[in-house]
């Protein structure tokens, strides 16, 4: 086996060699990161306006979350979710401070959070209602994963089709539509899964009565409402949680992306009426809410749960609209969770863009989407908006 300190490789093919290709990555190789910066293998410098895919809320190497980490890993790094831990307990602890919550699930990730909140919803309904009300509904246009039921209520034929039969028992609306929601909600129905703010979906964002009315539908056949703030939680839209714009709690929320600061987690929350559904043996996961992701996660909270670090990210995003609207395009979104929308297909700006030292990500074919880290400095802004300007009166052609 090679030595760890062998001589670094730097060419990207060489590296991807023996990596499965489930993504089409550029050649560009990343070997730090500071703030809202990262620097390729070429010292080349490039403006993150992704915080890989909304994760890095403090920015890069975050001087206070680089030492908790340090500090916990030297003191624990694993227990199992066999023991406590003490970072588990007060994380736990302290989201439901600062939420709907009487009950946390940890785990790694996004899709494992929304697999928990369909197995909570199921036996829920199981307890309450008896056997027969299994079914979940979904809308067009949201994302909740790629494994096995989170991608059941994926409404993307491209990522369902190579991997059916998938889960049974789900059927899907249109997002904002009402009318529609309440037509395939019914009495089988164990519960709504939502996104507050689509990410994937082209940064849509749903409209509060759209919201309050699915509260009211749900509550009257005894579904679970479950909120995907896997994106848009943790402040990404200018409040702590994004249900808290529409004045709507849900029953669970799932969380991921920023939580961990960088480190793999993600949570489910649950309202009292949900909270001890699950029981020893029902669950389980193994590096779930581990101490070291925990302890980088009560640093992100506290940190993003300031009203005054909300105050800047509202005040960033509201920077961000206002000088992009400069340039007449049609800008979505909360915070700094924005969607630029298009009359063209967005790969070639992105591309464009990183060639220029920006990068940014696609919310769809016709969707460019900004998700910088929620400290971001307004000449950061400024400077992002230059080069954005710049690609946007560019034509569709290649450079």
């Amino acid at each position: 086996m090679p030595s760890l300190h062998e001589e670094r490789i730097t060419d990207t093919e060489v590296l991807a060699r023996h990596q499965m290709s489930t993504y089409a990555r550029p050649p560009v190789l990343f070997e730090r990161g500071r703030g809202s910066w990262l620097w390729d293998q070429d010292e080349r410098r490039y403006l993150d306006f992704t915080s890989g895919i909304a994760v890095n809320a403090l920015g890069h190497c975050d001087p206070e979350l680089v030492r908790v980490i340090s500090d916990q890993a030297a003191r624990l790094s694993h227990a199992s979710n066999l023991f406590h831990t003490e970072a588990a307990s007060l994380l736990a602890r302290e989201l439901c401070a600062v939420s709907f919550a009487e009950g946390v699930f940890f785990c790694n990730s996004g899709a494992e959070a929304n697999e928990a909140a369909v197995k909570i919803a199921r036996k829920h309904a199981r307890i309450v209602h008896g056997s027969g009300k299994d079914e979940i509904v979904a809308f067009r246009g949201g994302f909740h994963g790629r494994t096995a039921a989170a991608l059941a209520l994926t409404d993307r034929e491209s990522y369902q089709a190579p991997f059916r039969p998938l889960m049974p028992g789900v059927g899907f609306a249109p997002f904002n539509d009402l009318e529609a929601a309440t037509a395939v909600i019914g009495p089988r129905t164990c519960a709504v899964f939502v996104e507050p703010v689509q990410g994937e979906g082209g940064v849509q964002v749903a409209k509060p009565e759209f919201l309050r009315r699915l509260r009211e539908v749900c509550d009257r056949h005894g579904a679970l409402l479950i909120f995907d703030e896997v994106q848009s939680g943790l402040g990404r839209t200018g409040r702590l949680w994004a249900y808290q714009h529409f004045g709507v709690e849900p029953h669970l929320m799932t969380l991921a992306k920023a939580l961990g600061g960088g480190l793999p987690l993600g949570a489910v929350l649950a309202a009292p009426e949900a909270a001890e559904t699950l029981q020893a043996g029902d669950h389980a996961t193994t590096f779930g809410g581990g101490p070291v992701p925990c302890q980088a996660a009560r640093v992100v909270l506290s940190r993003v749960a300031e009203p005054e670090f909300l105050d800047h990210i509202n005040a960033m995003g509201h920077l961000l609209r206002h000088r992009l609207g400069e340039t007449d395009i049609e800008i979505r979104g909360l915070g700094l969770m924005l969607g630029i929308e298009l009359d063209r297909g967005v790969q070639p700006l992105i591309d464009r863009a990183r060639e220029k030292g920006l990068l940014v990500l696609s919310a769809g074919p016709k969707v460019l989407r900004l998700l910088p880290p929620l400290n971001v400095r307004a000449d950061e802004v400024d400077h992002a908006v230059e080069i954005l300007t710049e690609i946007l009166r560019m034509g569709s052609e290649p450079c």
